[in-house]
Formats: C-alpha cells, structure tokens, sequence
C-alpha cells in the first residue's frame, strides 16, 4: 500500500502586523517605563496569548474607562477608541497611551470628513466589535452599520446623491466588495472611501490563503475566536477549496482526528498573533510526521510605524530609547 505524502503549506505572511506589533510594544514600554501596574482599556489585541503574557508583567485589562483608578495610566487597545472615551478618561485624570492602529485612525479621519461634509456613512463591519463602536463614535448621527451583504435591504439614507460606504478594517475582502456591490445597486450614487480601508495585513494574509487553500486538506489558522480577521481566515480557506479548517489558539487545541487521512496541511496565523505559536503549531504536526514545510509566500511586507506620540515623549526625557520606529509589515502607500 502506498504511504500517504504528508506535507505543510506555510503562509507567508502571517501573524503581526504593524499596529500590532506597536502596541504590544507600547504596553511593554509602559510598563518598563511607568512599573506596574498599567491599565489597558479592552484586549490590547485580540490574542489570548498575548493579553496572558502583559497580565503576567503588570498590565491590568479593564472593559470600561471608569474601571481605572483615578490618576493612574492607561493605554487604548489597538481597536480605537470613541471620542467619549477620551472625555471619560480626561475627566478621571487618567494619563492616556492611544495605542490605536494608524490604519483605524485613518478610518476615523474619514468617518469625520465626510460627516462635516453632511454625508450618510455606511460603515460595513460587524455590530459590536470594539473598532466599529469606536469609529461609529466619531459621527454617529451620520453613521448607519452594515453588517454584511444580507443587511443591506435594511439600510435608509436621507439623500441618496450623499452617501459613502467605509468598512472595519479587518473583514472578509469578498465579503465586503459583495456587500459594496449590494449597496451600490441600491445606492448608484454610493462614493468610495478615499483609499482602501480593509488593511493591507488583513489582506495579504486573506490572499495567501486563497492561495492555499485548494490543495490542503486541512487549514489550521492560529489565532483567537475574539479575532475578526483569524475567524475571517478559517471562512476564506473553506470557501476557496480547503476541505477542513479550524481556528486554534496553542498546538494544544488541535485535535489528532483532524489528521485522519489529510495529507497537505495549511498553516497560517492572523494579525495579532506571535510567531512561536505558529512554531508550535509545526512542531506538533513534525511529530507526527508532517516535516516537509514549503512557504507559500504571497506579498512582501515592510511598514513601519511610529510608537505612540505620548510615550515617545516620555521615554525622551528619561533619555531612553523612544523606538521611534516599529518594524511591521506592509507598504507606506497604505497610508495615504
């Protein structure tokens, strides 16, 4: 009988981007600056992981602004915040860290915009999720939700000649181009956003498993439930031909069975997740005999971003490194 060739197909890229690399980072500087403990409003990122190991240095996660105790430092996750956050936190004398991804924040430079110009906004993203809540804080009086292509027979604007759609920046690609398609059927007039608002890791690591995805058998994504953009990566291997996917957080959690008869294994991690998780990932799969790993490389990635404006400041006039620049992946254009 013929053994069975096993192998791994390895996405690159995967795992941290940019944003959040820098604020994983900001919160690690904090706490080396300021000692603990440091509060963090909502899950810095959306990795379990990662919010386990800041717990173990001194960071302290709360769900809402007046959870912290007056006077102390804080840092807003990587999701952004609403404006009335900040007012919240001003009026508790807290000392803020906005740890928001610059590509969230392009987000709610745009929802600003064109509320000032009196435009109904179509924010396409999903009810709940703490950067929807954040940009919809922005202009809510001109912010209608659009959670996906099924929602859009619900959605009213006052004057069909001023509406723009804008979206959460980690969705499905497909998704959203379907729910755009939808809403400018219904909405000839519907405007673009200036430039492109699903970032460029959420992406990149979507293409790489489209890629992928018809030769493995089995799709493991590492990454946490939490995370819209590792759930959207288990979604997009099953509907471009993997014929099983799972989302996992450690090696622990795949379960051998998966591996009945599958030869090919894809493995990949989203945004917000350390590389030494993927390593484990491979490990676990070596020991049982899938060792033969080929990248499948589908961008080069090279974006680098700024640590937060308040703690560069700080780390200045205690004469540290203020780690001007944090090494992430991806293209300056996707600033602009």
């Amino acid at each position: 009988m013929e053994t069975q060739t096993k192998r791994v197909l390895l996405a690159a890229p995967r795992g941290y981007c940019a944003g959040v690399d820098r604020a994983v980072i900001t919160v690690e500087k904090a706490l080396d600056l300021y000692g603990p403990p440091v509060y963090v409003r909502k899950e810095i990122v959306h990795n379990k992981h990662v919010v386990t190991t800041l717990e173990r240095r001194g960071a302290i996660f709360v769900d809402e602004t007046d959870e912290v105790p007056e006077g102390a430092t804080v840092v807003f996750s990587a999701h952004g915040v609403a404006p009335v956050v900040h007012d919240e936190a001003k009026a508790l004398s807290l000392k803020t860290i906005d740890a928001t991804c610059p590509l969230v924040t392009k987000v709610h430079r745009e929802a600003i915009r064109f509320a000032d110009a009196d435009y109904d906004i179509l924010l396409i993203g999903h009810e709940g999720h703490e950067e929807v809540i954040g940009t919809s804080g922005e202009a809510p009086e001109h912010i209608t939700l659009v959670d996906g292509p099924d929602d859009v027979k619900n959605v009213e604007v006052r004057d069909p000649e001023r509406v723009v759609w804008l979206s959460q920046t980690t969705l499905s690609v497909d998704e959203t181009m379907e729910t755009v398609r939808r809403l400018r059927e219904k909405f000839p007039k519907l405007q673009d956003p200036p430039s492109d608002d699903i970032c460029y890791a959420t992406q990149n690591r979507q293409l790489a498993v489209k890629e992928m995805a018809a030769d493995t058998d089995l799709m493991i994504v590492v990454g946490s439930r939490n995370s819209s953009n590792s759930v959207r990566l288990v979604e997009v291997a099953l509907e471009h031909g993997a014929k099983d996917g799972h989302l996992v957080d450690y090696a622990a959690e795949i379960d051998p069975a998966w591996l009945d008869g599958v030869g090919t294994v894809g493995v990949t991690s989203g945004a917000s997740v350390p590389e030494i998780l993927v390593r484990e990932v491979l490990e676990f799969l070596a020991e049982r005999g899938y060792e033969d790993v080929k990248p499948i490389i589908s961008a080069e990635e090279s974006l680098t971003f700024a640590l937060p404006m308040e703690l560069r400041r700080d780390l200045k006039a205690r004469g540290l490194p203020d780690g001007a620049k944090v090494v992430g992946q991806g293209s300056l254009a996707d600033l602009h």
